[in-house]
């Protein structure tokens, strides 16, 4: 427990530090951590006896994160090229590509890549320190809910044959502090209809952070290992820490864009 509290702490302070900078140091901080991530994901990938273009691929992550910042309208363009180029580099082996290959060529560029990176835009973004904190406090406050709830009266399985641990319980406490945190942030940064928007938000960050935990112990399940890395003591890999920021990160964007800076619901 007390390695799991020193390296969270040391953890949470460098992304506090990065997300205050923003700009090319909030780029290059998210950019060692998803090139780490991918590289954590791949090992996945080749326990299970796939062989990925690795190298190739990361390349094209880090080319995606770069025009995130620069040139955000490039990035899908850039994802279909990169996604053509890992399924053609299949052709070019002595040894033939397989469907699973190539299948881990363009799922490890767009989950372990493309979807995070949109924590850069969402930075971007009017008010983009203070939405990034409170995606992220939305997610803090989801986990730390759902471990502590779980652990102390969870009763009922929630996904038994992909994370046995996980309780409906803590799921549904963790969504809820996540809302809680969502509407506070929403009052405070006085968004419009701020008890829709910001219950809203939070709703979605605890349900789509669960989902991204799920996906990702799906993944290690699959793969037969208990952590996808040893980076972090006490806690395992990158993956294994940020696998609840995957699917927000795309999420609290496109949200945070549509319904509240463009003020959808006064329309």
């Amino acid at each position: 427990m007390l390695s799991r509290v020193v390296s969270a702490t040391v953890g949470i302070g460098l992304a506090l530090l990065a997300i205050y900078l923003g700009g090319w140091w909030f780029v290059a901080a998210l950019a060692i951590l998803i090139l780490i991530g991918q590289r954590e994901f791949f090992a996945l990938v080749r326990a299970k006896g796939y062989h990925p273009s690795e190298w190739l691929c990361l390349g094209f992550s880090a080319a995606l994160l770069v025009v995130q910042q620069a040139q955000p309208e490039w990035t899908m363009p850039l994802l279909i090229v990169g996604g053509t180029f890992l399924c053609m580099a299949l052709l070019f082996r002595s040894e033939p590509g397989t469907i699973g290959d190539m299948g881990a060529n363009v799922l490890g560029l767009f989950y372990a890549a493309f979807l995070p990176s949109f924590l850069i835009r969402l930075r971007g973004l009017d008010q983009g320190m203070l939405l990034l904190l409170l995606t992220f406090a939305c997610i803090w406050a989801s986990d730390i809910g759902a471990f502590f709830v779980g652990k102390a009266f969870g009763k009922t399985k929630l996904s038994p044959r992909i994370s046995p641990k996980k309780t409906v319980e803590g799921a549904i406490f963790g969504t809820g502090g996540s809302i809680a945190v969502g509407l506070a942030g929403a009052y405070w940064m006085h968004w419009h209809l701020w008890p829709v928007t910001g219950g809203i938000f939070g709703l979605l960050i605890g349900v789509f952070g669960l989902l991204g935990d799920l996906t990702e112990s799906l993944l290690k399940r699959d793969a037969g290992v208990k952590d996808s890395g040893n980076v972090m003591p006490g806690h395992g890999g990158i993956l294994d820490r940020a696998d609840s920021y995957i699917f927000t990160a795309p999420i609290a964007f496109y949200y945070a864009n549509i319904f509240v800076l463009e003020r959808f619901f006064l329309r």
